[in-house]
């Protein structure tokens, strides 16, 4: 029987080439001259983490560094989760952004419900992170797709690991 995973991964490298771009367009802004400002990426924790004077100078970097994100990988700002500011030495301030990997089991039950409700002759799986989705034929399976896609457009969902 066809199937398919539904999940979600970071592409990290598309990821780290916005983070740099973001970094260069900071380090050339005149405004941004002689401050704190920049970004980093840890690998490690999967996180984002911004630096700024302010927290108005932290919305500036964030104005920057999303519409980079978005160029390089389409929805990726919606896997962000915003930690608390949080002041450093003196008046600076960072953010700890949090990047999600996977799908989370709400949103797993979300998608196993939507696709038994939706009366598609599919059988679906939580599998960890990820979403099995199991039918007789390609067809169904490429409406269950279409169906997901057009319902979820809060998180950035892919479907792949596709087998005959």
């Amino acid at each position: 029987m066809p199937s398919f995973d539904f999940s979600s991964e970071v592409d990290m490298a598309a990821l780290n080439n916005a983070i740099d771009s973001a970094s260069k367009k900071i380090i050339g802004r005149h405004d941004f001259k002689g401050t704190s400002a920049k970004v980093e990426l840890s690998d490690k924790d999967k996180s984002i983490t911004i630096f700024g004077d302010s927290d108005f100078q932290l919305n500036q970097v964030k104005d920057i560094l999303f519409p980079e994100m978005e160029k390089k990988e389409p929805d990726c700002t919606k896997r962000l989760d915003s930690q608390a500011i949080q002041k450093v030495s003196g008046d600076k301030v960072k953010q700890e952004l949090k990047i999600k990997i996977g799908i989370e089991s709400e949103l797993a039950k979300k998608i196993v419900k939507l696709l038994k409700d939706s009366k598609l002759k599919v059988q679906a799986a939580i599998q960890g992170d990820a979403v099995r989705v199991t039918g007789a034929k390609r067809d169904v399976l490429q409406d269950a797709i279409a169906l997901v896609k057009k319902s979820i457009t809060d998180f950035p969902i892919k479907s792949g690991n596709f087998r005959d």
